[in-house]
C-alpha cells in the first residue's frame, strides 16, 4: 500500500517584505543590546572586582558551565579566558553530572552562566562543586535566584528586555553576558599583566601570532643576498645588481663599506624623467641619501608598519651601523606576516 504526503495548500503565506521595516527592526535590536551593556555597566559593583582577585588567586583553572544559550555564550567566555591568561575551559552540566565533575577539583573556581538562575543542570552539580572546595562565581539575571544565593560571588547580568519583539529569544540578555564574560577577561588581562608577547605565545598559528613572533631577522635577506653597490659606480652596474639580487633595489656604501644611500626602480625612472644619460652617471649623483632602516631585533610587524608610514617597498636591516639585510614586501608576504 502506497502513502502519498501531500503538501498542505492552505498554508499561511509569507507577507511581502518590507526592506525598510526590516532595517528599522535592525536597528532597534543594536539599540536594544547596546542599551542591555549600557544597563550591565550601571550594575558592575564590587561584586566584579572581587570575580578578578578570585580567579587571580585561583591556583588551578576557571571552570565556564551553562546550557543553552548560555552555554555557548560560555564557551566563548572560556576561550577569551584561555587566549588573554587565565587558563579555562568549558564542561557542560548535563554531562558533569554523567561523569565530567572528575574534571573540576578544588583548586578550580567555577563559573557558572544560567539568565534566570534556576537551571537545574546546574543547580545539580553546584552543591557537590561546593562541596569539593571549588569557588563558584555566578552570572545570572536574578540576583535572588538559587544559583545567585549559592554563589561565593555573583555577577548581576539583568537587562530590562530582550531585543527579540516577543521578548522571549536570548538576545539582549546573551550579547550583555558576554561582555560581561569580556570584561572580566580584560580585566584579568591587565591585572596579569599579560602584554604582547603573551598574546602572541598563544596564537601561533594565526596571522596575529606571527606579526607578534616574527623579527626583522627571521625574514629578510642576508649575507650575498643583499644588493649592494659602491657609491662611485655606474648606473648600469647598480641596474645589473638590482636584476640580480631582485629586490627592486640596492644599498649604497661609500669606501669604508658604510650606508649612504638607496637606489631603487623610482630613482631610476626620476632619473630618466630628469634626461640623465644613465649610461654614465654614477649611482651617488642619483640615489635616495639617508634611507630608512631598521634594526635585526625588531618585530616583522615594525617593518610593515614603516613601509606603510612612508610609502616604501624595501627597507635595508642595520646592526650597529652596519648593513646586515634587506627586505621588500614580498618577503612580508611570504612569510605570511602581512
Amino acid at each position: 500500500m502506497r502513502v502519498y504526503f501531500l503538501a498542505n495548500m492552505n498554508a499561511t503565506a509569507l507577507p511581502p517584505f518590507d526592506p525598510a521595516q526590516s532595517l528599522a527592526r535592525a536597528r532597534e535590536v543594536l539599540r536594544i543590546e547596546a542599551d542591555a551593556i549600557a544597563e550591565i555597566e550601571a550594575n558592575l559593583d564590587d561584586q566584579f572586582s572581587a570575580a578578578v582577585q578570585c580567579i587571580l588567586a585561583c591556583t588551578g583553572r576557571v571552570v565556564v558551565s551553562g546550557i543553552g544559550k548560555s552555554g555557548h555564550v560560555g564557551r566563548k567566555i572560556a576561550a577569551t579566558l584561555a587566549s588573554t591568561g587565565s587558563p579555562a575551559f568549558f564542561v557542560h552540566p548535563a554531562e558533569a553530572s554523567h561523569g565530567d565533575l572528575g574534571m573540576i577539583t578544588h583548586d578550580d573556581v567555577c563559573l557558572a552562566l544560567s539568565y534566570s538562575g534556576e537551571t537545574q543542570e546546574l543547580l545539580t552539580i553546584v552543591p557537590l562543586i561546593k562541596r569539593m572546595g571549588a569557588k563558584l562565581i555566578a552570572i545570572t539575571g536574578q540576583p535572588n535566584s538559587g544559583l545567585a544565593q549559592l554563589a561565593d560571588i555573583h555577577l548581576n547580568a539583568r537587562v530590562s528586555k530582550e531585543a527579540c519583539p516577543l521578548n522571549l529569544a536570548p538576545t539582549a540578555s546573551t550579547t550583555a553576558a558576554l561582555a560581561l564574560g569580556d570584561a572580566l577577561a580584560v580585566a584579568l588581562l591587565e591585572a596579569r599583566g599579560f602584554g604582547k608577547e603573551d598574546f602572541a605565545r598563544s596564537h601561533p598559528g594565526g596571522t596575529l601570532g606571527r606579526r607578534l613572533l616574527t623579527h626583522v631577522s627571521d625574514v629578510m635577506r642576508a649575507g650575498d643576498a643583499v644588493p649592494k653597490i659602491h657609491h662611485q659606480a655606474l648606473l648600469p652596474q647598480a641596474l645589473l645588481e638590482i636584476t640580480a639580487k631582485r629586490l627592486g633595489m640596492t644599498a649604497v656604501l661609500d669606501d669604508a663599506g658604510t650606508l649612504i644611500g638607496i637606489f631603487t626602480d623610482g630613482d631610476l625612472r626620476r632619473a630618466i624623467e630628469q634626461g640623465h644619460d644613465i649610461r654614465h652617471i654614477k649611482v651617488c649623483d642619483v640615489m635616495t641619501p639617508n634611507p630608512r632602516t631598521i634594526a635585526p631585533w625588531q618585530l616583522a610587524d615594525e617593518a610593515v608598519a614603516m613601509m606603510e608610514q612612508y610609502k616604501v617597498n624595501q627597507v635595508l636591516v642595520l646592526e650597529d651601523g652596519v648593513l646586515v639585510g634587506a627586505l621588500n614586501m614580498h618577503d612580508l608576504f611570504a612569510a605570511k606576516v602581512l
